[in-house]
């Protein structure tokens, strides 16, 4: 279970910035942007869940607090019992991260080694990494190509290993920031088709998204967020008809 209450982060700059020169969307008077005001959410394992808004809604810094990325300026995040700046180890197995350009984040030339990487931070026996990393690769239809080069791979085959390098963690939820930003449409499918074969094992899925294209049907409950707030939070099925007012793109039948 990820628990969120109140949670409210400001970003760092004194000019109200992210500190890449970047401003905020909404300032608080002090001469820092908010990027998230008061949010509370609880998601439950197993569940699959699609956080959507708009580019700048305050989705992707959500996330981040999750396992520990950023730290709220008030308000609490509790994984499993925990919270999160209690044990960061703790948070970040439990809460598995992909992020939307996982090209940037590997750090190993072949599929196998780049897996094998945070089992390895976490001192396990050479026996465990390995099977962690064949089960891993298995579950994203990658079994048999860990002595691949992934700058080799199609861009849907380098969103599956750094699935693969997420659940070679075991983590209880698996967190994916817009996975199918630049991927064509049989790529999207194969990632989607991934993640509810994952779900349906027990995973719980939060997927970032701005387009809630092929993912609205397959979802247990849909949150919206706008302007840093919770702007709805429900299951999709009742969600159409409030989807006309909120600035995403929705299917075409919504």
């Amino acid at each position: 279970m990820i628990e969120v209450s109140c949670l409210t982060h400001r970003y760092g700059g004194s000019d109200g910035s992210d500190g890449n020169g970047v401003s905020g969307s909404d300032g608080d008077g002090d001469g820092a942007a908010t990027a998230l005001r008061d949010v509370s959410l609880r998601i439950p394992d197993g569940e699959f869940l699609v956080l959507a808004g708009a580019n700048g809604s305050g989705k992707s810094t959500l996330v981040r607090h999750f396992n520990g990325l950023l730290s709220p300026d008030e308000g609490t995040v509790v994984v499993d019992g925990t919270p999160v700046g209690d044990d960061l180890v703790a948070a970040r197995t439990r809460v598995g991260m992909v992020f939307q350009e996982p090209r940037d984040c590997f750090v190993a030339a072949t599929v196998a080694r780049d897996v094998a990487f945070g089992p390895e931070n976490l001192g396990l026996s050479r026996e465990e990494i390995d099977r962690r990393v064949a089960r891993a690769l298995a579950a994203v239809n990658l079994a048999g190509r860990g002595d691949e080069r992934i700058d080799r791979l199609s861009g849907g085959e380098q969103e599956r290993v750094a699935i693969a390098g997420a659940l070679a963690m075991d983590p209880d939820h698996l967190v994916l920031d817009e996975p199918f930003a630049g991927l064509d449409e049989p790529a999207r499918e194969s990632v989607l088709a991934h993640l509810l074969d994952l779900q349906e094992g027990g995973t719980g899925i939060v997927l970032v998204t701005h387009d809630l294209r092929d993912v609205l049907d397959h979802a247990d409950r849909l949150v919206v967020l706008a302007d840093g707030e919770v702007a709805l939070d429900a299951p999709p099925a009742s969600a159409a008809d409030a989807l006309d007012d909120l600035p995403i793109r929705r299917p075409e039948r919504c």
